[in-house]
């Protein structure tokens, strides 16, 4: 039986319902995360003690490493963590919302818009890293995508099943759009294209951490308060709409959340595949709950992978800088692999 904490305002106004399990999960990976963090902060090129680290955290205007800890290692790990945390929130929301365990924001279509969108900025003469423009133009394609599928799948509502065959369509159509800039593209503008769809922190900076933070703090909460309305959903149209939850503005609203989440993180950090689609089965595995209980565990999970994937590149081929997508597919496919095998025995 599962244990519940219930918190009451003093006048019963208003009460909250917390599953213990789910807030002992959370506070766990938590400290996990703050301990990797700091550990992340304290490798590299310029390897640093653990001390000299919280030193520089508390007192910055006194320690010599300052700029190394503070300038270069600190935005790349917040970015990390911001970035895998949306997009494992991003793949538990499209999971729920489409009622399949395989979507991802990869699969659905929203990486290939923002990597078609990307790619084509560069074609046309960008240049990765550098441009302030390279985000917003990725971002600007995640959307493209999403209204495309919004506006073919809509037929009296949006149907779970139309959206992942529509996504599916596009994602293999903007792949192909890819694919051909890619070879029509200089050398130089291919690699810089290549460097951002495999996905890669590299030179992240603070002004990454607080254009992209604003999504999370927005869509984030957003999420948390309306997921039961997918809980409800879970359990059939008819049941959710007995229980007086609005089916089609509910789906609209996932669906832009998702994209918002998606969209974003992929714009700042590039196309980092697999997260969306493991984070969540990770975090069911961990806890029963519904999706509201998960999302802070599949977002904490999202995190840790794309931290643990930088961390790797970062200090394991010194003096080379490896892009973390190389190490998250490396854990993601495998993992793939081990769901369809898994559906495969659940289905007979």
């Amino acid at each position: 039986m599962t244990r519940s904490l219930v918190l009451r305002s003093p006048k019963d106004r208003w009460s909250v319902k917390l599953n213990v399990r789910v807030l002992v999960v959370t506070l766990a990976l938590a400290v996990l995360l703050a301990v990797s963090s700091l550990l992340a902060l304290a490798s590299g090129s310029h390897p640093t003690s653990f001390m000299e680290v919280l030193g520089t955290l508390v007192a910055p205007g006194q320690s010599e490493l300052s700029l190394i800890i503070l300038e270069i290692r600190l935005p790349r790990i917040i970015m990390a963590i911001l970035v895998g945390g949306a997009l494992g929130s991003a793949g538990l929301i499209l999971q729920g919302l489409v009622r399949n365990p395989l979507a991802s924001p990869d699969v659905i279509g929203i990486t290939s818009g923002a990597s078609a969108a990307a790619v084509l900025f560069l074609w046309l003469g960008g240049v990765a890293g550098t441009s302030l423009l390279l985000a917003p133009v990725a971002m600007g394609g995640a959307f493209a995508v999403a209204l495309c599928i919004t506006a073919l799948a809509w037929h009296r509502g949006i149907s779970p099943a139309r959206l992942v065959l529509v996504g599916v369509g596009l994602a293999a159509a903007l792949t192909a759009v890819t694919t051909l800039l890619l070879v029509l593209s200089p050398d130089s503008t291919a690699m810089n294209a290549y460097i951002w769809l495999t996905g890669s922190l590299y030179a992240s900076q603070w002004h990454d951490v607080t254009a992209l933070a604003p999504w999370l703090v927005v869509c984030w909460p957003l999420a948390l308060i309306k997921l039961r309305h997918l809980d409800a959903q879970s359990m059939g149209e008819d049941m959710a709409q007995g229980l007086g939850s609005a089916l089609q503005s509910h789906r609209l609203l996932f669906l832009v959340l998702a994209v918002g989440l998606a969209g974003s993180a992929v714009a700042y950090a590039g196309a980092v595949g697999f997260v969306g689609l493991i984070a969540p089965h990770m975090a069911r595995r961990l806890v029963t709950s519904g999706h509201t209980g998960l999302l802070p565990i599949a977002a904490l999970i999202g995190a840790l992978i794309l931290l643990y994937a930088d961390w790797i590149g970062r200090v394991a081929f010194i003096p080379r800088d490896l892009p973390a997508g190389i190490f998250v597919a490396g854990i993601g496919a495998p993992f793939f692999v081990y769901l369809l095998y898994r559906l495969r025995r659940e289905l007979g």
